[in-house]
């Protein structure tokens, strides 16, 4: 079982980034966070790390995608309710993201996307709880 995920994210200005997220109201563990990278903190043990570009191509040997140009991935973040939806994606966009989908509404569930200031893509949403099956 699965009880941690850390995603790594290269990134062009780190300090740009993390004001960046922290305008958007997430906080970093400083035990993780230096001149190359920084540990954002998305919720319990989930964590994006924020990788200087040069420090992020030693973990790889594959080149770094274009994140404005290509689709590495697209990075969800599930929300109690639709209202913390809106207030990320807008808090998102006023910090400086690109809006880069229409809002999502299909009734049980609801999500908007952006893009952040390296390219990468995101997606906040909301879905019903009684639309989820137990497991």
């Amino acid at each position: 079982m699965i009880n941690n995920i850390f995603v790594n994210l290269p990134v062009k200005d780190l300090k740009r980034s993390m004001s960046f997220f922290a305008e958007l109201g997430f906080k970093f563990n400083p035990q993780f966070t230096d001149e190359n990278a920084a540990c954002l903190v998305l919720g319990p043990n989930m964590y994006a790390m924020l990788l200087v570009e040069k420090f992020f191509t030693g973990f790889t040997k594959r080149p770094i995608a274009d994140a404005p140009k290509t689709a590495e991935a697209i990075i969800s973040l599930f929300s109690d309710n639709r209202a913390d939806v809106d207030s990320l994606a807008d808090k998102a966009l006023n910090a400086g993201a690109v809006n880069y989908s229409d809002p999502q509404d299909m009734g049980f569930m609801y999500s908007r996307s952006f893009q952040d200031l390296d390219g990468h893509l995101w997606e906040v949403g909301w879905m019903a709880p009684a639309h989820v099956e137990p497991n």
